[in-house]
């Protein structure tokens, strides 16, 4: 779903649903345009508006746990690459060219999420990928150590691999719950009936129009936050890739 048109088309929606409300008004009789239809209405849309904005709290709340979380697990996925590319190191010359893998499996990465094009939220790469974890995990299954000390590492390197395994997945599973459409239609849809009533009883000059458009603008750009929040790989807001080059920069060292 692209942001920026959905945001487009909310505003399209609320904002012609006031210009819809002064329609309205010239042409019902004067009798539905009295103080107590005006009432009544208010409270009305009220109501609306209060379910509005506790849907809009909560779309906001959802949007903001996914790009907290997908922040998180990437910086957890960082710590864990450098841990693992120490753990490597100390066991040995023999698990140099695995390093190598790890570090040009990273690079990829890093290039494909952060290159500055919308490449969209991250996919499972192929277990056959050069540099994947899948083949970092069978290349380190395959060591044979000589010790008890590489036999210890060993393990601790599986247990790294086995904890960026668990991130990736956790990352591309919560980037597929996004939030749904028919949630955010029915959030629209009460947006513009709120938006007509403003407009039904708006008067007929500049200065109401302008701040009709300027709240239709406002709704429109908090529909583009929650958006872009709940897309944290993708689009104008993104998840920093600032730990995941920290990173990079150590590996080899």
């Amino acid at each position: 779903m692209d942001c920026l048109l959905t945001a487009f088309l909310v505003f399209a929606c609320v904002f012609g649903g006031a210009l819809f409300g002064m329609y309205i008004r010239r042409v019902l009789p004067e009798e539905h345009l009295q103080a107590d239809t005006k009432a009544v209405v208010g409270l009305s849309m009220g109501l609306i508006g209060t379910l509005t904005a506790l849907l809009l709290a909560m779309m906001t709340s959802s949007a903001k746990e996914t790009f907290d979380f997908e922040g998180n697990q990437l910086r957890q996925a960082a710590v864990n690459i450098m841990m693992l590319d120490r753990v490597l190191a100390d066991y040995g010359p023999e698990t140099g060219e695995i390093r190598a893998s790890l570090r040009r499996g990273l690079e990829q990465r890093m290039a494909m999420t952060w290159s500055g094009n919308d490449s969209g939220p991250p996919v499972l790469q192929s277990p056959k990928a050069q540099g994947s974890p899948f083949q970092l995990l069978l290349q380190v299954r395959q060591l044979a150590p000589q010790t008890d000390l590489q036999r210890d590492l060993k393990s601790q390197a599986l247990q790294q691999i086995g904890d960026v395994l668990k991130a990736r997945w956790m990352l591309v599973e919560e980037t597929t719950a996004t939030i749904p459409v028919p949630f955010l239609v029915v959030v629209v849809c009460w947006l513009t009936l709120i938006f007509a009533s403003f407009g039904l009883f708006a008067p007929a000059n500049a200065t109401a129009t302008a701040a009709l458009v300027i709240c239709a603008l406002s709704v429109a750009g908090s529909i583009f936050l929650i958006l872009e929040l709940n897309t944290p790989f993708s689009g104008l807001i993104k998840v920093s890739g600032a730990p995941l080059r920290y990173a990079l920069s150590q590996l080899g060292q």
